[in-house]
């Protein structure tokens, strides 16, 4: 007689909701412990728990979710004006404006209100938190156009680091824009502090006048306009899945 093993199909609750496009899984774990999730109709507090997708229902703020089939990921130039969110409470314009598709997505990361250029958006929950997840160093590169030139002491102080108040940042790659008057540096970070490119300048006594995200990884807005957005390729998706392989 066949016996069937029901623990093949329990899998972690974060990782389920994960996959179902709702957040990335460390964030799934904020949703978990601040009590907004539901199995079956009452409220889990318990981080690790298993669940059978088959059998239970999950809640997440009352909204049962559910796994999707395809996993989508998209490249956005994101203009100056609008939000990284999936919604606002204000009725500001967020990328979900810009990005209207079938499937439920969100961003990777986050660029503020005034910051353009590269944003991804998945419904990959697992994918997203790799992306971001410090031990990759998967590099963002900026343009940065201040209203004043630069010195070269700080360009020297922002290769080596710069002390904000929720730690030092790593080492970054920093070169002045030729024929700019000084005026425009480019730098590549490996990290992902919240609002740092401009704490970072804004820290040294420099004003931002504008702030482009050029690159995440190897993927530009080459192509697309400001407000256009397009699905990645498989070629563009396998890089960044063979720098998480073994994990």
């Amino acid at each position: 007689m066949k016996r069937h093993n029901n623990f093949d199909q329990l899998v972690r609750l974060n990782k389920y909701i994960a996959e179902c496009g709702i957040s990335s899984r460390r964030k799934a774990d904020e949703l978990i412990k601040s009590g907004r999730v539901e199995i079956n109709g009452k409220i889990c507090r318990e981080l690790g728990i298993k669940i059978n997708p088959q059998k239970d229902k999950i809640f997440v703020d009352g909204k049962q979710v559910l796994k999707l089939d395809e996993p989508v990921y998209i490249v956005f130039n994101k203009p100056k004006d609008c939000i990284t969110t999936t919604k606002d409470e204000k009725g500001r314009i967020s990328v979900l404006d810009y990005v209207k598709i079938r499937q439920r997505i969100f961003p990777i990361g986050r660029l503020d209100r005034d910051t353009t250029g590269v944003l991804l958006l998945t419904n990959d929950g697992d994918f997203a938190n790799m992306l971001m997840h410090p031990r990759y160093e998967i590099q963002k590169s900026y343009k940065v156009t201040l209203e004043q030139p630069i010195k070269p002491e700080d360009v020297f102080k922002l290769t080596k680091g710069i002390k904000l108040s929720d730690g030092v940042t790593q080492p970054a790659e920093v070169y002045v824009i030729p024929n700019s008057k000084n005026k425009e540096v480019g730098i590549i970070i490996h990290e992902g502090k919240n609002r740092q490119i401009r704490r970072m300048f804004e820290s040294l006594g420099y004003e931002i006048k504008k702030l482009d995200r050029i690159a995440y990884g190897h993927i530009t807005t080459e192509g697309l306009k400001r407000g256009q957005w397009r699905h990645l390729t498989r070629k563009e998706i396998e890089y960044f899945k063979k720098l998480f392989k073994g994990d």
